[in-house]
């Protein structure tokens, strides 16, 4: 099938980048000036969501379309094999598009396209693909594209771990080589690049997956001057907020609590606005390439990003949490070709969204049929009419041992249970967006909140880890991160439901 009137699709993916981390979305800090145009031009989505918020399982939702329960990643555990019959590239290569995506894909085996016709891969620094004992062409310094470049061009030694920062530490300097040599330049380049050599008679679909602001924070020293002088928003603490964890964890550079001293937090903050501003203007390096090569009127570009991160909020670091620095993303669509079909640019959606709604967004636009597996639902109506409504509410959850959770979020509220120490949170999102004020003892809200753990017991029944019996929540189920036994039942599909 080939339709070449059909758009180009820009998907510009991120790591690890929190909803409320640029410029258009409110922050006092952070500068984005090329993502805020975007959104002056585009439709964004403010509650938009990462159902399961890590790394693998929240790009199995964005590449299949899927829920959390339904492609079977519900926690974070590498080396498992991506085995899905459909995917979006692969979909969209079926129609006729010329795919393609530049930088990080982290799934298994490396080298596994998806459906790409081609990938320039770079995964960011992966423990377990860098062992000596994996096998020699599973070892990143070999699989990884950039990783290979970078010993071309620097040397057989050179390597990102040469500023002394881990890739999941909150330790943060500049990067110590030429600003070329750095892998969110690299993924702008290889994008601009396949712009050069893409397939004049297909449309395009192009992924520029960043693996920033994701740690190492270690962007260009220029980004680290941009921000060391101002003084920065502290993090949010809740009043329910306990600090046993950061005094037990405070002093370990990959802690989950991020730094107890409060000079190395500001250090993280500073590291990771810095990330964000140097990738904000490696996209504008990216779509001023658009307008150059001619294809900028007729292409969609839609912006996202995998999980978000606490950066110390609640005297948390990294993700995996069910709070809104976790699991909140942001996601907008802009681009020229918005112009055919009449979207209306500079609206914000409230609708809530989430990642599986990428694939059948896109497959929607290209005019492509859509799976039966996929669970997502297409944002495109959203565009010509936001103020519809997508879902009523999103089931999350996460595979994180003793902090192992679940939750259902709605445009107004959150409700989470965590489900090994059976503990529940209610938060007012629309008058509490950072979750300060925990009310589940409210008896105000005790209505709501038997009505929410209802809509959560109905999206867990018939879950194999058994964490309901239909009528109460059990803690302390097992709960590994990958589903080998999935109990495929219609309560647990989409995580929604009416209210």
């Amino acid at each position: 099938m080939k339709k070449t009137n059909r758009p180009n699709i820009l998907l510009i993916m991120t790591d690890q980048l929190r909803g409320d981390a640029l410029g258009y979305a409110g922050h006092p800090d952070v500068k984005t000036p090329y993502l805020d145009t975007l959104a002056s031009k585009g439709v964004v989505f403010d509650h938009a969501y990462s159902a399961c918020p890590s790394c693998i399982a929240a790009r199995a939702a964005l590449h299949t379309g899927m829920s959390p329960e339904h492609h079977r990643r519900v926690g974070y555990e590498d080396n498992i094999p991506w085995t899905y019959p459909h995917t979006m590239a692969g979909e969209l290569s079926k129609a006729g598009y010329h795919t393609q995506c530049t930088g990080k894909m982290h799934v298994h085996p490396l080298r596994n396209y998806l459906g790409f016709h081609n990938i320039d891969l770079h995964d960011g620094y992966l423990h377990a693909a860098r062992y000596g004992s994996v096998p020699y062409r599973e070892s990143q310094l070999v699989a990884d594209d950039y990783f290979y470049w970078l010993k071309e061009e620097l040397g057989v030694s050179a390597d990102v771990t040469d500023t002394g920062l881990d890739c999941n530490g909150y330790v943060a300097r500049p990067w110590i080589y030429e600003e070329k040599y750095h892998p969110t330049n690299w993924v702008t380049d290889r994008s601009i690049d396949f712009l050069r050599r893409r397939d004049p008679g297909k449309p395009f679909f192009l992924m520029a997956s960043y693996l920033k602001p994701h740690p190492p924070f270690d962007a260009p020293e220029y980004y680290f001057d941009l921000y060391r002088s101002r003084e920065l928003r502290p993090p949010f603490v809740g009043t329910w907020e306990s600090d046993r964890y950061l005094k037990e964890s405070g002093r370990i550079f990959d802690s989950k609590t991020g730094p107890i001293d409060p000079d190395l937090i500001r250090e993280a903050q500073i590291g990771y606005y810095a990330c964000i501003t140097h990738l904000d203007h490696q996209i504008g390096r990216l779509i001023m390439a658009l307008i150059e090569h001619e294809v900028y009127d007729n292409t969609l570009i839609l912006f996202t990003s995998d999980h978000g991160e606490e950066l110390c909020d609640h005297h948390m670091f990294r993700k995996s949490r069910p709070y809104e620095g976790s699991c909140h993303i942001p996601l907008l669509i802009s681009g020229g070709a918005l112009a055919n079909i009449e979207a209306q640019p500079g609206s914000v959606c409230h609708s809530v969204a989430e990642l599986r709604d990428v694939m059948p967004t896109l497959l929607d636009i290209a005019d492509a049929p859509i799976p039966e597996s996929v669970d997502g639902i297409s944002l495109k109506p959203l565009l010509t009419d936001p103020v519809e409504k997508l879902r009523d509410s999103l089931h999350g959850e996460h595979s994180y041992g003793e902090f192992s959770n679940h939750w259902i979020v709605t445009e107004t509220d959150k409700y989470i249970w965590h489900s090994q120490t059976g503990q529940e949170q209610y938060f007012l999102l629309k008058e509490d967006p950072h979750e300060l004020t925990d009310r589940i003892n409210d008896p105000q809200y005790r209505d709501r909140i038997d009505t929410l753990r209802r809509l959560l017991i109905r999206n867990l029944t018939g879950r194999p880890e058994g964490f309901t019996d239909g009528q109460e929540l059990i803690p302390g189920r097992p709960y590994p991160p990958y589903l080998t036994d999935v109990s495929d039942t219609n309560e647990a599909k989409e995580g929604g439901g009416v209210l």
